[in-house]
């Protein structure tokens, strides 16, 4: 599906794996040129030259560190600006989720939580602020249902996500009218941590289209199966693009309709 990404140019930050490697893929093939960031060097050098082969060397550009550094953020930003001149959208991914209860969450961990959560959001809207400013820009932000749902077995994630949440509306308001700011609100994607629990499934003649059949029947999701990252790059090019022009501030469920509230 074409989006309307010709020459623009977007920033797709963990978009090595998962729903960062769909949404990367999503708005090459709309027409956008990419750049990407990741933590794992290695991975996203294998990821890099499969987008490079397929999409051409002018049209991605690559670089590995942690968006927790904000001197290597405004560092990237700097280098989108030299390559491409532009920054039309930033999609906001970096960041996952931490298992834990109240009872065994430290101090430490309710720190290092909102850290990740926030700060990976603050340290690139902050260095991409001007060139997406300059273009009248968008910025969606890959968020969780946990925000508005939360799981006891997650408090943290759930807390800091509801963070981030109310982060996208207050920049909704700041920004507006020059940029847009919006988030999608994932449910249970199949990528991530459920593919590692897939690998270490009890039942190992199960296939994976019945592993995650049987989860999503036992988590309640409608639709009966688990989301693909595809169809969550799906949302946020949705958001990103010419055709969300009046929408701000607002949030797209990719869920299966595993939502429940109103």
């Amino acid at each position: 599906m074409d989006y309307g990404y010709a020459g623009k140019v977007a920033v797709v930050t963990g978009g090595s794996s998962g729903i960062g490697l769909a949404t990367v893929q999503t708005l090459l093939e709309s027409g956008a040129r990419v750049a990407l960031c990741a933590r794992t060097e290695s991975r996203l050098n294998d990821v890099a030259s499969v987008l490079v082969r397929d999409f051409g060397k002018e049209n991605v550009l690559s670089s590995a560190f942690s968006v927790l550094d904000p001197d290597a953020v405004n560092g990237f930003a700097a280098q989108v600006k030299e390559r491409f001149g532009r920054c039309d959208l930033l999609v906001n991914n970096a960041g996952q989720g931490r298992q834990s209860t109240f009872a065994n969450t430290s101090d430490d961990d309710w720190r290092a939580e909102y850290e990740l959560k926030l700060f990976s959001q603050i340290h690139p809207v902050r260095a991409f602020l001007p060139m997406l400013r300059e273009a009248k820009g968008s910025i969606v932000v890959v968020n969780s249902l946990l925000a508005y749902q939360p799981e006891p077995h997650m408090v943290c994630t759930s807390s800091a996500r509801a963070g981030v949440q109310n982060l996208v509306k207050s920049l909704s308001i700041e920004l507006a009218p020059d940029i847009r700011v919006n988030s999608i609100l994932i449910g249970m994607v199949g990528s991530g941590q459920w593919l590692r629990r897939f690998a270490e499934r009890e039942d190992q003649s199960q296939s994976k289209a019945e592993w995650y059949g049987a989860l999503a029947r036992n988590k309640g999701i409608p639709l009966g199966r688990l989301g693909d990252p595809s169809e969550a790059a799906s949302a946020i090019a949705f958001l990103g693009s010419p055709g969300a022009s009046y929408i701000t501030g607002a949030h797209l469920e990719v869920s299966g309709g595993l939502a429940r509230h109103i």
